[in-house]
């Protein structure tokens, strides 16, 4: 079976629903195909910061999702080696694009929102991409269940096993032999923690731990995924994480989060990256089809910016997009095939004005991750020194300074 749809977009997590909301906001209708029979929720909690409000204030759902957020104030870094605070950094500050904000939103609460503001039937669950063939100035997309839609603009933000991405050529993302276990915490009660971003860095391994409202806590830890000691049942996790903090240095409080959290609110996956340099040569666009999300920028979480990068891409995808579609027809064309050809020409257009405006970002905040992460995880003895008495203010600073960024508005000119 058939079926024609004008713009299909490939995974309902952060960049497709949002791409999809942008394109709404501009009166463009989408489709997108989730595999999964639900949203998908796995993370629980993502930080939030200056450019993805920026983001979802241009999609019209930022003051929604701040009643619901408490905002973060400060940065706090301390050695489980030392016993040292080895920076301090606040977020009350001003950067070349306005005010910063950070708080840590709920990631069900995110993608609900998003949601909400589609019109129904927009997104199709349990409709996994199998297959991308070309049909003229078409894609026709295979779906598992024998469903063919035949489509003037495929997006893939369908994450890191991106089926788009693959097509595009880009190989499959780099493991860096790292892991983050992350958990999620809500009492029944308020929980009475401040409004700050509590980091501890051991050997070998970061934790962090933060609110987002007065009962929910959201906690990470990163560490090597050859270490012998994890094991991925939750049980075994959960021990795992209290094991790295079994330190003097570290609050019983903060400890007693972590033995409060419910085994099916542990997780733990392996850290993936993209090359750098595959963006620089590789095709975030190609003819009538893009990538966008984890699809085109899988980085490592150390300056948390995946998700925010992801918001950033809806956006300014929806507004190239919406530019080309939106555009008039040329009075020289006259059939049918020549109204079809200089659409497509449009969308190729529109589409790579979108990946120029997304390559040397996506690029800058791969790179600061993976570097960060390097610097702040390192079990070497240069650079626990560099980490712990060099260079922890700046490390402490590079995520504010990646987050002064401003994707624009969703208006077209």
């Amino acid at each position: 079976m058939e079926e024609v749809q004008d713009i299909v977009i490939v995974g309902a997590g952060i960049a497709g629903l949002t791409t999809s909301l942008g394109l709404h906001k501009l009166g463009i209708r989408s489709l997108v195909l989730e595999s999964s029979s639900s949203l998908r929720i796995t993370g629980f909690a993502i930080g939030t910061w200056t450019n993805a409000w920026k983001a979802l204030d241009a999609v019209g759902i930022g003051d929604s999702l701040r009643q619901q957020h408490k905002q973060i104030y400060w940065n706090l870094s301390t050695s489980t080696i030392s016993g040292v605070q080895i920076a301090a950094m606040s977020f009350v500050a001003k950067g070349k694009y306005g005010d910063h904000e950070f708080r840590c939103v709920n990631r069900k609460l995110l993608l609900e929102a998003l949601a909400k503001g589609l019109p129904s039937g927009t997104i199709r669950f349990s409709s996994k991409v199998v297959s991308i063939e070309i049909s003229g100035f078409y894609k026709l997309v295979h779906l598992a269940d024998g469903t063919i839609l035949k489509t003037k603009v495929l997006i893939g933000c369908d994450g890191v096993n991106s089926v788009v991405a693959k097509w595009l050529g880009f190989k499959a993302p780099t493991f860096t032999g790292r892991a983050a276990i992350r958990g999620c915490v809500n009492f029944k009660s308020n929980h009475g923690f401040e409004p700050k971003f509590f980091q501890f860095f051991g050997k070998a391994f970061r934790f962090g731990f933060l609110p987002y409202d007065d009962n929910g806590v959201y906690w990470f830890l990163l560490t090597s995924s050859e270490d012998k000691e994890r094991e991925d049942s939750p049980i075994k996790m959960k021990q795992f994480v209290l094991s790295k903090l079994g330190n003097e240095y570290v609050p019983d409080e903060i400890k007693a989060v972590v033995e409060n959290t419910e085994l099916d609110s542990i997780i733990s996956s392996p850290l993936r990256y993209r090359h750098p340099w595959e963006l620089l040569w590789g095709n975030i666009n190609k003819d009538n089809v893009c990538v966008a999300g984890d699809a085109l920028h899988p980085m490592t979480p150390d300056i948390g910016q995946g998700g925010c990068a992801a918001l950033e891409d809806g956006v300014v995808l929806a507004r190239c997009l919406a530019g080309a579609l939106l555009k008039e027809q040329s009075e020289e064309t006259r059939g049918e095939g020549d109204r079809e050809k200089e659409e497509y020409k449009r969308i190729e257009m529109g589409l790579k004005k979108y990946a120029k405006e997304r390559r040397w970002r996506s690029i800058e905040l791969i790179n600061t991750s993976y570097f960060v992460g390097f610097l702040q995880q390192g079990n070497g003895q240069v650079t626990s020194f560099l980490r712990d008495n060099i260079l922890p203010t700046f490390l402490a600073g590079l995520p504010l300074k990646r987050a002064d960024f401003d994707c624009g508005k969703l208006s077209i000119s």
